[in-house]
């Protein structure tokens, strides 16, 4: 099973990176710790903590006329160890 599927990159998200906090769309049935195993596979870092929310279907209009839900997913806020970083994350200007 694939656990980590991408970065989510926002403003937002890039802030938090100052303080060691990196965030991850998910796979939905994924745990805190299979969360963690596969970062610090990935990446080469020490994960310090994990948490993991999932995001509710939100109802959308298709066409102006026709609803549609977008799918259940799962987004994880995972910590680093200070002085460590993801590569990747930096803000270009």
């Amino acid at each position: 099973m694939r656990v980590i599927y991408k970065p989510i990159i926002s403003e937002k998200s890039m802030n938090e990176t100052a303080t060691g906090k990196y965030i991850f769309k998910v796979a939905p049935k994924a745990n805190k710790q299979q969360i963690a195993k596969a970062i610090e596979e990935m990446y080469k870092v020490a994960v310090l903590k994990v948490n993991s929310i999932k995001v509710k279907p939100e109802e959308r209009l298709v066409r102006g006329r026709f609803k549609s839900k977008t799918k259940l997913w799962k987004k994880a806020i995972v910590t680093i160890k200070k002085g460590q970083k993801i590569e990747g994350f930096e803000i270009k200007e």
